[in-house]
């Protein structure tokens, strides 16, 4: 017997090749998706994006980033995106969360951590951390296209990208930045993601248009494909050189006079079961910071 949880993702995934916006959405905001059918073949090179946490022992916290920084080139080869940990909110303090973009889906993905499983520096690694967890937990995802394809929206390639061509020279301690992660746990139900991702991308033109601080950005949308299903997560990034914390505030109060954004959120809230949110702070190495 198929399980539920499978024919529920099999159906989100269909829907993002008949899901269109409605006409009364500004063109010039938002491009056309591609109609094209998708094949069992092009499903499998589809992008994914591995969202991990690793939940440390407190006391080890120091010893697991000494190694974790002098090995990070090696991670980097996965590719990262972004790593950090938090500093308040939902997810559990002392817990490393990082998120990795394939391009290529499950199969690069399964290519680039078997490679680096046989790298002898990769092994003492973990061998050198191995005793600072207490316990990992790793989730897929796929990026929403209706946020990717907005044009103001760079998603997490754009980070990676930009890590390999620029050298970084600037003091890392005056990064004042932060990452928000915002999490909406939907109802159960078939139609359940495609409805948020409609109403979601009616809304988000008001809240980017709002006079909220230059620094604040949204990263990216990431929908469950494996894992907690129905589980959508907002990435912004706020303040650098500035202040993340006055730059966040900043940005929300703006946002709450957008009318559009907060129609969309009261038709967002009867979708969800919960809503929760994290700060986290990204380490010295992160691409995404």
């Amino acid at each position: 017997m198929i399980s539920a949880r499978f024919m529920a993702s099999s159906h989100w995934r269909k829907s993002q090749t008949r899901f269109h916006l409605p006409l009364s959405n500004a063109s010039n905001l938002m491009k056309p998706f591609s109609s094209t059918p998708t094949d069992s073949a092009a499903l499998s090179s589809s992008p994914i994006v591995e969202l991990r946490h690793y939940q440390l022992h407190p006391s080890q916290c120091s010893l697991y980033m000494e190694h974790t920084t002098q090995s990070a080139e090696l991670r980097k080869s996965l590719p990262l995106a972004f790593f950090g940990f938090p500093e308040m909110g939902s997810i559990p303090l002392n817990t490393a969360v990082h998120l990795y973009h394939y391009p290529g889906g499950h199969s690069e993905r399964l290519e680039r951590r078997t490679v680096l499983a046989r790298n002898n520096e990769w092994k003492e690694y973990l061998g050198d951390v191995k005793s600072c967890m207490i316990k990992q937990k790793s989730e897929i995802f796929v990026e929403a296209r209706q946020v990717i394809d907005y044009h103001a929206i760079k998603g997490l390639q754009y980070w990676i990208d930009m890590d390999n061509n620029v050298t970084r020279c600037c003091n890392e301690s005056s990064n004042k930045g932060i990452v928000e992660l915002r999490k909406y746990q939907l109802k159960l139900g078939y139609d359940t993601v495609p409805k948020f991702l409609e109403i979601y991308s009616e809304a988000l033109p008001s809240k980017l248009r709002a006079a909220g601080h230059p620094t604040t950005e949204l990263v990216t949308l990431l929908v469950s494909d494996v894992g907690s299903l129905n589980t959508v997560y907002e990435l912004w990034k706020h303040g650098g050189e500035y202040c993340g914390f006055q730059a966040m505030e900043q940005s929300r109060q703006a946002s709450r006079g957008a009318q559009e954004w907060r129609k969309g959120i009261a038709q967002i809230a009867e979708l969800a079961d919960t809503f929760d949110t994290t700060i986290l702070r990204a380490t010295s190495f992160s691409p995404l910071r």
